[in-house]
Formats: C-alpha cells, sequence, structure tokens
C-alpha cells in the first residue's frame, strides 16, 4: 500500500507565499514561484508498487467492461422500445 502523506504544504512554500503576497512581484517572479511551488508538490508524490499498479489497472478494467455490459443492455433494451413504439420502418 501507498504510504499515507499528510497533504500539507511544506513550511517553505508557505514562508514564500507571504513574502509574495506581502511585496508585489513582477509577473516573471510569480511564475517562478509559481514552478518552484509545483515542483515541491511534485516531491512528495508517491509511485505505486508493481503490485498495486497492477491491483488498480484490473480494478479500472473490471468497471470498464461492467460500465460496457451496462451501456450495451440499455441501448437494447431502448432500441426495442423505439421499435415497439414506431413499429419497423417500412420499405
Amino acid at each position: 500500500m501507498a504510504r499515507k502523506v499528510v497533504d500539507e504544504p511544506s513550511e517553505e512554500i508557505v514562508a514564500s507565499a507571504r513574502m509574495a503576497r506581502d511585496s508585489k512581484r513582477s509577473p516573471f517572479a510569480r511564475m517562478t514561484l509559481f514552478i518552484k511551488q509545483v515542483m515541491a508538490e511534485l516531491r512528495k508524490v508517491v509511485t505505486p508498487t508493481r503490485k498495486e499498479l497492477l491491483s488498480y489497472t484490473g480494478v479500472v478494467l473490471v468497471f470498464v467492461v461492467i460500465m460496457m455490459a451496462l451501456v450495451s443492455a440499455l441501448d437494447w433494451v431502448f432500441a426495442l422500445v423505439v421499435t415497439y413504439v414506431f413499429g419497423t420502418p417500412s420499405g
């Protein structure tokens, strides 16, 4: 199982955000600050193990198959209802 990480900004991010808020920065400085914050958040990302990845993939595939079956069944039922209500087209 992936380790749990508290989703709170680090102290340096909070400090730099306060400093940016206190003093108006140029657009390039704000863009640089944003990129630094994005990189700091990306360092928190936990990569799943191979076993977890296969498990997640299996769950997604099973869900997609179930949803395809449900949509196909509803499509078939609606086609029967429409055919019953309007009849078959005469050529």
